[in-house]
């Protein structure tokens, strides 16, 4: 079998995810063939299944970046894939995981040998000069594993004898486990982006809000001191849960009481000329959707509705149920805006205007997370309020909560 399975390795340069899922899923139908004493295909057939099925257990380990464990977890399906005597994952500095006999002796070769390989970036295939008579370790081949800063390490495949086949089929392993792992450092920096954006809407909370808040509980300490007191708790809550460190997703239910908290210390500042309706369907409460998503939509509605008028604001909020999403609009009676002026508001053009960073933000990460179809539908005019639409799919893989929110203990 391991004369078949090498040259259908070279596939895997080729091959994306959703076709090994299928040879995977042909791959365990043959076996059923087998069991049934029906056409088992050619050996050249079966290699090339059972060769696609262990690159996609081998592919969610390296998913996770080049580290001991993934290494660990993926080294023994490489080897598997590879059909080699031995074989081992490293990093620049150490080897990462080792599978196959001749770890306590070679070893340390190995990572000599890679220092080499590292400066030229380039596969190389030599002797081991072992001169153990028990050692089937006679040759090795070197293959380098890149990712955007280039090399990272190396894919050192062990045979007991001088093989081109081997050479091309390492070769061709150790460009498919780079492109893993480059497609773990996307899902990284997907997440980094993602921090970056929500620590850039905390700092636009932070000390405009704060001031104006703490400025109207004071207003309350000697005229209304329950009220007051009640104030600073709701404060204390949103704070908490604005600034909190764990998780990129909550569920509606969770950013709706923020919502609330977040109203309640508006309400105080702004008295009876601020009315808020609110309109939401139970079913959709537990629905998963980025962390702070809204609540920059609603301050938006605030300061265009209170801040920039004179006049009364209402808003309403509303979450409805609409089959496989759950579909949110928030809409005030405030001064509006140039549609022109948003557009280049939401390309970024205008990141200095009065609109700070709240609309573009949500709109880009929504688009991160649910795809282009997702980001904001925004109706508006100048004088004629605002009205902005959000989809959310109920279900998406990878959106999830990290559990409950530290909630204060109120007497």
């Amino acid at each position: 079998m391991t004369g078949a399975v090498l040259p259908a390795v070279a596939a895997l340069a080729t091959v994306g995810l959703p076709a090994l899922g299928w040879a995977a899923g042909r791959w365990h139908a043959r076996r059923g063939e087998r069991a049934t004493g029906m056409d088992l295909g050619t050996p050249v057939e079966r290699a090339t299944f059972h060769t696609l099925h262990t690159a996609s257990l081998a592919a969610p380990p390296l998913r996770a970046g080049l580290t001991e464990d993934a290494a660990r977890k993926a080294a023994r399906r490489l080897r598997s894939l590879l059909g080699t005597e031995a074989l081992c994952l490293t990093d620049r500095k150490a080897v990462l995981a080792w599978d196959g006999p001749g770890a306590d002796h070679h070893q340390r070769r190995a990572m000599a040998r890679v220092a080499g390989m590292l400066e030229s970036g380039r596969s190389m295939s030599l002797r081991t000069g072992c001169q153990r008579p028990d050692c089937p370790l006679k040759w090795a081949v070197f293959a380098p594993l890149t990712g955007e800063d280039g090399v990272l390490g190396a894919l050192v495949a062990y045979g007991s004898r001088e093989s081109a086949v081997l050479v091309r089929a390492a070769t061709e392993v150790a460009r498919w486990v780079s492109v893993q792992l480059e497609l773990s450092e996307l899902d990284r920096s997907r997440t980094r982006l993602m921090e970056a954006e929500i620590k850039a809407l905390r700092a636009q909370i932070s000390p405009h809000f704060i001031f104006n808040s703490l400025a109207a509980i004071a207003s309350f300490v000697r005229t209304d001191p329950e009220r007051a007191r009640d104030l600073l708790l709701e404060f204390a809550d949103f704070t908490r849960y604005s600034f909190r460190r764990h998780g990129d997703f909550t569920t509606l239910a969770e950013e709706l009481r923020s919502i609330e908290q977040y109203l309640a210390l508006a309400g105080a500042r702004f008295g009876d000329r601020l009315t808020v309706t609110l309109q939401v369907a139970p079913e959709v409460l537990p629905v998963a959707l980025p962390f702070l998503c809204l609540q920059p939509l609603v301050e938006n509605a605030v300061k265009h509705g209170l801040e920039d008028s004179t006049d009364r604001c209402r808003i309403t909020i509303a979450a409805r149920d609409a089959g496989a999403e759950a579909v949110l609009t928030i809409e005030d009676n405030g001064v509006g805006m140039d549609p022109a002026l948003l557009r280049r508001i939401l390309a970024g053009e205008r990141a200095g205007s009065s609109s700070g960073v709240g609309l573009p933000n949500v709109d880009e990460r929504m688009r991160q997370v649910y795809g282009d179809d997702y980001g904001l539908v925004i109706e508006t005019g100048v004088g004629a309020g605002m009205k902005v639409t959000v989809r959310i799919p109920k279900y998406r893989a990878g959106v999830h909560t990290s559990g409950p929110r530290e909630r204060s203990d109120r007497p």
